[in-house]
């Protein structure tokens, strides 16, 4: 018998790919994640009489033996490579959602990676074609739809399409229109198309079963009583039901009191199928008897607690030991290397956990401890007793985390939880370099703008740019030749006494006892002039300055020297 394909939805934030299977299923899921981001691997079954629902006159006559799909909709941001990865290594074909007015983003091209590893078929859904400009919408086919549409409209949906064809040629894959493509086994299909108004929905869904009855139906053959195979997407508390595990089963059939091996936290979870729930189209679950593959289904089983998202589950036939040893290989694959100091992070599932170690190894953020559950005591205890001030904080995804002795950053959504992470981090450091630098005079380098003369003297009165570091009244300024300048008095931008200024900033400065064009000349560089332990403190607290005022820093020095070789040393 044919089972359905396991279809992947894959593509960048806010491409759409949850709303685009909103518009089949008819559900408002999008609306409900956090961010507006599916923060968790999904999955969800299409029957083959809603497929020819929605295709009409477009599958009319047509003999299709595939029963319908089942759809994972996946997460679409970066740090989710992981649990796309799963989600791709499961799929026997996907569908590549690309926002065709901001084209092809890096995790587009992340998607398309991961596809290509695993030599995944897929076409491309180009959504929001409603959002071009001019757009105006029509009942019936698409290709009508687009026939319609002014020149303008037609020759801008035409130019994003084709730029999107250049861009994936230099990836390695020729592209086309769906209608303008004459070998599927060597172009990539698009399908210009609207989630949210429906438009090429029906083109979409016919490409998608006219390539899985065409190429897929060796690989679709399965024995219908054959041991169950599946991998767990989530893990969840469901009331009613306790702890339950959503399952992708790509083979053979599970079913109620059948005897199942899973991978665990430590070591492989043997159990019993105490409960299977199947979703619906409207994603709600009812329970079953049997699943058979494939299919997304819920099951309900004792002791399961610690079973970990994107591990196996088999169902045993005489034999567990065999699948034992497979589940134990697979769990080594997945242990998170932790360093000697560093953040506490804690996660809902190994997936999201390993998604959030991903997005801190890429910003060089060190990890202290990472698992999977609540906040325990052990964790905020790890988290207090770092010697770094800056990891002493405890990363909760997902999970809730509270503390009184301790910085916790709890968020829905990961990029969220690790800009969080980035703000407070950069609010301690300014708290610590205030506290450090105290009445430090910091360096500064500007230079005497040509056509700037306000006043000559008396007192004299200039226009500087802050060519590094920043710029305040009473400090001093010396020449590149060390020679003295003068003090600072007053400091104005745009008729408004400034206090401090910038790299980059253009700002009149006052200086008593100063004539230009006799002690200053237009095009001078100059200085903030300071005393030898005031370096000196500024050296060892540079970890505080930013790389610009560690350079002018060195310049002063250099200045200094020529008259003391030793001078700041």
């Amino acid at each position: 018998m044919l089972r359905q394909p396991l279809v992947v939805v894959m593509g960048n934030v806010d491409s759409g790919k949850t709303s685009l299977l909103d518009r089949i299923r008819r559900t408002a899921v999008a609306q409900s994640e956090a961010g507006g981001i599916t923060q968790m691997i999904s999955s969800s079954a299409i029957s083959l009489k809603t497929v020819q629902h929605i295709c009409g006159n477009l599958l009319k006559d047509k003999k299709i033996s595939i029963p319908g799909f089942v759809f994972i909709d996946t997460p679409g941001h970066a740090a989710f490579s992981n649990m796309r990865k799963r989600g791709g290594n499961l799929a026997d074909i996907a569908i590549l959602v690309i926002d065709i007015n901001d084209g092809i983003k890096p995790q587009t091209e992340e998607c398309i990676a991961i596809l290509k590893s695993y030599k995944t078929p897929f076409f491309i859904a180009l959504n929001k074609i409603d959002n071009i400009s001019g757009f105006q919408g029509k009942e019936g086919a698409l290709l009508s739809t687009l026939h319609v549409q002014s020149q303008s409209a037609q020759q801008e949906i035409d130019a994003k399409l084709y730029t999107i064809v250049g861009k994936l040629y230099e990836l390695g894959f020729q592209a086309e229109r769906f209608d303008r493509v004459e070998d599927y086994t060597k172009t990539i299909a698009m399908v210009p198309c609207s989630a949210r108004e429906g438009y090429g929905l029906p083109e979409l869904l016919m490409v998608l079963i006219g390539l899985a009855q065409r190429y897929l139906e060796a690989q679709l053959e399965t024995e219908k009583d054959a041991a169950g195979k599946g991998t767990v997407l989530e893990v969840k508390e469901d009331r009613g039901l306790g702890t339950t595990i959503d399952v992708i089963l790509y083979e053979g059939t599970v079913a109620v009191n059948d005897p199942i091996i899973i991978g665990g936290l430590q070591e492989p979870v043997v159990t019993k199928v105490k409960g299977l729930f199947e979703p619906d189209e409207k994603m709600k679950f009812k329970p079953v008897k049997e699943v058979h593959a494939a299919a997304g289904v819920k099951i309900s089983a004792v002791g399961i607690n610690n079973v970990v998202a994107g591990m196996p589950l088999f169902v045993i036939r005489n034999n567990e030991e065999e699948l034992r040893q497979h589940i134990k290989e697979e769990i080594e694959e997945v242990l998170i290397e932790t360093d000697d100091e560093g953040v506490v992070v804690k996660a809902d599932t190994l997936g999201s956990l390993e998604a959030v170690i991903s997005m801190l190894r890429e910003k060089g953020i060190p990890i202290k401890k990472a698992s999977v559950g609540a906040v325990t005591k052990k964790d905020l205890a790890a988290a207090t007793a770092d010697p770094e001030p800056l990891n002493r904080v405890v990363l909760c995804f997902n999970v809730p985390g509270e503390s009184e002795t301790v910085k916790v950053i709890a968020h829905t959504v990961i990029y969220q939880l690790v800009d969080d992470l980035e703000a407070w981090r950069t609010e301690q450091i300014k708290k610590e370099e205030e506290k450090s630098l105290g009445d430090l005079v910091r360096p500064a380098k500007v230079i005497y703008l040509q056509g700037c003369t306000f006043r000559q003297n008396n007192p004299c009165v200039i226009g500087v740019e802050i060519l590094g570091g920043s710029l305040q009244p009473n400090m001093e300024l010396v020449k590149e030749n060390g020679d003295f300048v003068g003090q600072i008095k007053t400091m104005m931008e745009n008729k408004e006494t400034l206090e401090k200024a910038e790299r980059g900033k253009q700002v009149a400065i006052s200086l008593p006892g100063v004539t230009a064009g006799r002690q200053i000349k237009e095009g001078d560089i100059f200085y903030v002039d300071m005393h030898e332990q005031n370096f000196r403190k500024l050296k060892e607290l540079k970890r505080f300055l930013t790389p610009e005022e560690v350079s002018v820093l060195k310049e002063i020095a250099e200045i200094k020297r020529k008259s003391n070789p030793l001078w700041g040393v």
